[in-house]
């Protein structure tokens, strides 16, 4: 299967899309007591189930390379989440939304330093758009920002949402992509449900299981196998860089369906930060080069 860079660009904007509603979801289930491993360790063995279902001929084929690749992609994707939600409970959500978002930052460096691949000048112009974009997106132009624990937390997690990032376009275009979607349900319902038993099992009683199931179930569905799946079939036909910047509106599109469904209003800095946002992708999608040399 060959799919064109426009092609793969457009199923990561779906991806991210996805994510982005999947924050209403996750809310759900955050308010019915289900703490961010069990959340995580439902959703993930869902993912594998699903995976497996559908995509059984080849990931019977799994060799030895797949099964490392698999896990190695997935204990990343597992450590910035679980980073992430730590992070939350010391900080604010507007901080670390923004903090999160950075990741797009490191990716360029990270392809430079281990891959010898110097990023176009263009990304470093639509970085900083994308930055300036999530200041205003998270209001933190208006609240202001301070450095805690859970700020230093999140910006670890951006760290490995990047190396992730990186980690997908580079190494695991050798790796069959239904195989390591298996791999990366597997991880993360495995992961999710150890790290849920050893630090989380005192929280079960306080769950309320009809209220929180239903949003963890769907997250397993879309968020996780589709969502996830498109991202590593994307990712295999673009590069790192425009692939983060098209992956960071995922909190560009949960503040849209927040503001959709009520659950925020609708305010100049969403529409501000949402505007540079779209204009650092466009950016991305233009090649320069090509119309000076036209």
């Amino acid at each position: 299967m060959r799919v064109t860079k426009t092609r793969a660009n457009l199923m990561l904007l779906i991806a991210a899309i996805i994510w982005g509603a999947g924050y209403i979801f996750s809310k759900m289930a955050t308010n019915a007591n289900m703490q961010a491993g069990l959340i995580n360790g439902i959703r993930g063995l869902i993912y594998a189930g699903l995976a497996y279902i559908f995509f059984h001929k080849a990931i019977n084929k799994m060799t030895m390379v797949d099964f490392r690749i698999g896990m190695t992609a997935g204990f990343i994707n597992f450590v910035g989440y679980q980073l992430q939600t730590l992070g939350l409970k010391y900080t604010t959500p507007a901080n670390n939304a923004f903090l999160t978002a950075i990741y797009v930052i490191f990716i360029p460096f990270i392809v430079w330093i281990f891959f010898h691949r110097r990023p176009e000048g263009k990304s470093y112009v639509a970085i900083v758009i994308c930055v300036v974009g999530m200041v205003f997106l998270t209001n933190l132009v208006n609240r202001g920002f301070t450095l805690h624990i859970g700020d230093l937390l999140t910006i670890i997690s951006a760290v490995f949402y990047a190396i992730q990032i990186v980690y997908f376009g580079m190494k695991t275009t050798s790796t069959n992509p239904w195989v390591l979607s298996f791999m990366l349900g597997v991880t993360q319902g495995g992961f999710g449900m150890i790290w849920s038993l050893l630090f989380e099992h005192a929280s079960y009683g306080a769950i309320d299981w009809q209220a929180g199931l239903w949003p963890v179930v769907v997250l397993g569905i879309l968020s996780s196998f589709g969502a996830q799946t498109l991202q590593l079939i994307g990712q295999r036909y673009t590069d790192p860089t425009p692939a983060g910047i098209i992956l960071m509106t995922e909190s560009m599109f949960g503040s849209i369906f927040s503001v959709a469904l009520g659950f925020e209003p609708f305010t100049m800095n969403l529409l501000i930060g949402g505007s540079l946002i779209v204009i650092a992708l466009l950016m991305m999608q233009v090649d320069f080069r090509h119309r000076n040399a036209s």
